[in-house]
């Protein structure tokens, strides 16, 4: 089924559950759009859109209040007969007995948050894309280095999860090893995450299933992390012609977005986890402005156009 269980995002944002007896499951939101009721409520049902979270803030809750009793009741009951996910009352507002009556009896769910109206579906809007988002299930390993995230790739037993062990002992933060769950948070952002049952966990060869959290502490897992650069590790093929300049980025795609990515030869003797870190830095410094390799291509044009200049003179 798709969508994201009613619950689950109750859970991520913290909301209280004004009913408690009423069963969630089932119950599940497909768009991560949210609405203000204003409308609805004054009886104005046209272009509804009852797929998303109803959001009831100070102004809906105060034109409730001052109706009667009888004219609030039916509009209770107009507004759930259609097939909402949620109500959700900000800034610590008290849904009347009423409205929870009705509610339990039509099987709608209805939280309750502290929070202001405004920063709250702002909040609620970026965690239903987050969940809700395109995904798919890769092979590979996640790190956080230096803040970006370098996602490992290769052949089964090349050596990414060593890379990543390395890499998290030099200081840097696991995300996730051997399975990787890719969103596509926007036409711009993939965002990696673990799935709940390998979270934090690292398989090496020869010695087993580790716990990184608890071996090296909180302080060197992260729970999700955005993907800014892809590292293939392959085997050395003395035939294959790699790149030694980088003048020209490769780029990998997830999702119909394209991440930079490096193949990087694997031989005994070479520095994976020094490499990845070089590697991290250096795509770092790319995005703040500074090519070395374009550096490198403009120092010897000068050169050229020096030694040139010097032949004719």
């Amino acid at each position: 089924m798709n969508g994201v269980s009613v619950s689950k995002v109750a859970q991520l944002m913290d909301l209280y559950n004004f009913l408690p007896d009423l069963d969630l499951k089932g119950h599940r939101i497909m768009v991560s759009d949210v609405n203000r009721p204003a409308l609805q409520l004054s009886g104005y049902f046209e272009h509804f859109e009852q797929s998303r979270v109803q959001i009831i803030g100070t102004v809906e809750y105060t034109y409730l209040q001052q109706l009667d009793s009888e004219k609030r009741e039916k509009i209770y009951r107009e507004f759930m007969e259609y097939d909402i996910p949620a109500v959700i009352f900000c800034r610590d507002l008290q849904p009347d007995e009423t409205f929870l009556a009705v509610a339990l009896e039509k099987k709608l769910p209805v939280f309750g948050t502290k929070r202001s109206t405004s920063s709250f579906m702002a909040e609620l809007i970026y965690c239903l894309s987050e969940q809700l988002a395109p995904c798919i299930t890769i092979h590979g390993v996640l790190v956080d280095v230096y803040g970006e995230g370098l996602l490992i790739m290769g052949e089964s037993g090349i050596g990414k999860s060593e890379a990543a062990l390395e890499l998290v002992r030099r200081g840097h933060r696991l995300v996730t090893d051997d399975v990787v769950e890719i969103r596509k948070i926007n036409e711009h952002m993939l965002v990696g995450t673990s799935p709940d049952i390998t979270r934090y966990f690292i398989e090496l060869r020869g010695i087993g299933i580790i716990d990184v959290k608890t071996l090296f502490g909180v302080e060197c897992v992260k729970e999700k992390q955005q993907i800014d650069l892809v590292i293939k590790l392959e085997d050395w093929k003395k035939d294959n012609e790699y790149d030694r300049l980088g003048l020209e980025e490769e780029y990998t795609e997830f999702l119909g977005n394209k991440v930079v990515c490096h193949s990087l030869p694997i031989r005994p003797g070479r520095n994976l986890a020094v490499i990845c870190e070089a590697a991290a830095v250096n795509h770092r410094q790319k995005k703040m402005g500074y090519n070395a390799a374009q550096e490198l291509y403009r120092r010897v044009q000068e050169n050229l156009t020096k030694k040139s200049e010097e032949d004719e003179d």
